[in-house]
């Protein structure tokens, strides 16, 4: 885990002191305007893992409103199971539930963190199927499965067994296809229902690549990529990115993120940028985008040759072909874990002579690019400013970085020493210190063989989370946490001697391991003040902050009374409603947040039996009431409660 607050400290603590780093709008709401009808249709079913293809996370159901949301309360709650201690065979396993279900056919389907695939009957939560992938989870640390996917052939005139059928990809590298009626296996697609991911990249090492985003399926395509380990070695597997055909499993296009003229036909290059996050699609222009990661190599990058062509990039795809359309790079020559980790956004942006096509990207800085869907070409401002220099491969490193003008920042840019916080006089002090010891030169100061400040840290700003959007109001809802990380590079020769004890991470094939940790106080906080997590809304017709609130408190972190609104590390993503709601778990206090979307007020919240570590869902069942679903598995790094619980509400 990151951080837990100590009784000692907490006692000192006032919260009116700290609560005062962001505040919300005062502004009034502004009545309820009925949908147009191309958006309630489009917004209507949760049937991707994003909500719709694009990734907006909204919806268009309105039973449930900014007057009536206090009276939401439990409907169901359905337990994965997956916390039984036979569960995890390995010790090192840390289960995450960060499902966000899929609903069709009537039907909710999900992952639970060791790869169950179930269905769900919506009203109840009642299991009516699951099938058991069984993976390898030998050496996995983050044990996940955030999301499956959905095709139906009925339309095409097929019927049958798999007609509907569910994909979804298990954590040691296989490709599912599972009939939506039943859970079993698809006969018709790879090899009786599945394929095997690794068994073309050569020398894959236990728990080096595995699936933990959603396939993406675009048409008759399913797209996938995967999450490679970082801080193993250089030779990690590629990170290529593969289509199928979604009926029989046949590859039909492959892309690695490596220049053409460095391409080897019939193999795959180690080492290549992974893409782990989810995917996004522009089915009616045939597009696919993808977010990179960074090249192997991790925090050195001095003997990459050109693998960061394409990496931490946002990358637009041909659907059928796989040819590359276009791509921007949102971090030059990454040596920060600044990989792009949230799925691509796909909005018409409101442009002054009407809508354009745009993806938005939100990224580890906190930055967000706003790009023309078709070209990626900028919409808004990007400056290209000078960084830092320096550090053991300075020739490796890039002159000048991508600094979008708007929209504002997330997350702030610096870290000064005015912005270190301690509870005590000498909590406080000793962050000083550790702030003035150091390696810093503001945002992209190149790590360093001495203790390097990197802030944003290595969750973010932005995470997997992504953002949501609200077609109607023009507002982007992110949250972010604000963790300072210190990295060190360690020779490789100092690593090997006799009685080196320290923990590190190898990084092999490099001259230097890692040594990484959040930057914290003797007491055990972060060293910057709060708030460490919040709640924004962009009004994306100024590129403007709208709003900004803490998100979450220290309930669960310290005990009562010191539960303090201070803003807290967060993981997971937010929801958005017609209706003007925004509703967001994500923190480690275990509730369930519902917002006012126009102004930020919070107006409800529920207690989960668990972290709330996942993305929200809505729809409206057959019983004519509006379900709010999340699921609540816990995080061991962020010291949350765990457990493994799907729950609904409802109205009462």
């Amino acid at each position: 885990m990151f951080f837990r607050f100590p009784i000692s400290a907490l006692i000192l603590a006032t919260a009116g002191f700290l609560l005062t780093a962001c505040n919300a709008s005062d502004s009034e709401p502004t009545q309820h305007q009925p949908l147009p009808q191309n958006l309630a249709e489009k917004h209507a079913h949760w049937g991707h893992y994003g909500g719709d293809e694009g990734g907006a996370r909204f919806v268009s159901h309105t039973q449930i409103t900014p007057a009536n949301v206090a009276a939401l309360e439990p409907a169901w709650t359905y337990h994965t199971g997956d916390l039984a201690p036979e569960s995890f065979p390995d010790p090192f396993n840390s289960p995450a539930l960060q499902t966000t279900p899929i609903l069709a056919r009537d039907t909710l389907y999900l992952c639970s963190p060791r790869n169950r695939v179930i269905a769900l009957d919506p009203l109840t939560g009642e299991e009516r199927w699951h099938h058991d992938a069984d993976p390898a989870l030998t050496g996995l640390y983050s044990v996940a499965c955030r999301g499956v996917a959905f095709h139906d052939s009925s339309d095409a005139g097929t019927s049958g067994a798999c007609a509907a059928r569910i994909l979804a990809g298990p954590l040691d590298g296989r490709l599912l296809a599972l009939d939506a009626d039943n859970g079993k296996p698809c006969k018709d697609f790879g090899d009786s229902g599945e394929i095997d991911l690794i068994a073309d990249l050569g020398d894959v090492r236990p728990a080096e690549y595995a699936l933990t985003s959603a396939p993406t399926v675009v048409g008759d395509r399913v797209v996938v990529g995967a999450h490679v380990a970082d801080l193993r070695r250089g030779g990690v597997p590629s990170g290529v990115i593969r289509a199928f055909d979604v009926r029989t499993g046949e590859q039909v296009w492959d892309w690695e993120a490596l220049p053409p003229e460095q391409r080897v036909a019939g193999s795959y290059t180690p080492g290549t940028p992974n893409a782990w996050a989810p995917f996004s699609a522009d089915s009616a222009r045939g597009l696919v985008f993808i977010p990179t990661g960074n090249p192997a190599g991790d925090y050195y990058g001095g003997e990459r040759n050109g693998k960061d062509t394409f990496g931490s990039s946002v990358v637009a795809l041909d659907a059928l072909t796989g040819e590359r359309r276009w791509s921007y790079q949102t971090v030059h020559r990454d040596i920060w874990d600044y990989d792009v980790p949230s799925q691509p956004l796909l909005i018409d942006y409101p442009g002054p002579d009407g809508p354009v096509p745009a993806l938005v990207q939100a990224t580890k800085m906190g930055f967000l690019f706003v790009l023309n869907r078709e070209t990626g070409e900028p919409l808004l401002p990007i400056e290209e400013r000078p960084a830092p220099g320096g550090g053991p491969a300075p020739d490796a490193l890039s002159p000048t970085q991508p600094w979008p003008v708007l929209p504002e920042p997330l997350h702030p840019t610096e870290l000064t020493e005015e912005d270190m916080f301690g509870f005590l006089w000498f909590d406080r002090q000793a962050c000083i210190k550790q702030f003035r010891s150091l390696n810093y030169d503001g945002l992209f100061t190149p790590i360093s063989t001495q203790p390097t400040l990197v802030y944003p840290g290595f969750m973010g700003g932005s995470n997997w989370g992504s953002v949501s959007w609200d077609p109607v109001r023009k507002l982007l809802l992110a949250n972010t946490s604000r963790i300072p990380a210190v990295i060190e590079l360690i020779p490789r020769a100092v690593v090997e001697a006799p009685g080196f004890s320290e923990p590190v991470e190898l990084q092999l094939d490099t001259p230097y391991a890692v040594k990484r940790r959040p930057m914290l106080s003797p007491l055990g906080a972060p060293c910057n003040r709060p708030p460490w997590g919040v709640l924004t809304a962009i009004d994306m017709t100024t590129g403007k902050k709208a709003w900004e609130v803490p998100l979450g408190s220290t309930r669960d972190l310290a005990p009562f009374p010191l539960w303090l609104n201070l803003g807290v590390p967060n993981s997971g993503g937010s929801m958005v409603t017609a209706s003007g709601l925004t509703f967001i778990a994500a923190a480690t206090d275990s509730y369930l947040r519902a917002f006012a979307t126009e102004t930020g007020e919070e107006l409800w919240k529920a207690r989960l039996p668990a972290g709330g570590h996942a993305t929200p869902m809505s729809y409206t069942g057959k019983d004519g009431a509006q379900y709010v679903v999340i699921a609540a598995g816990g995080n061991r790094m962020l010291g949350s409660t765990m457990g493994d619980a799907i729950v609904a509400f409802r109205l009462r």
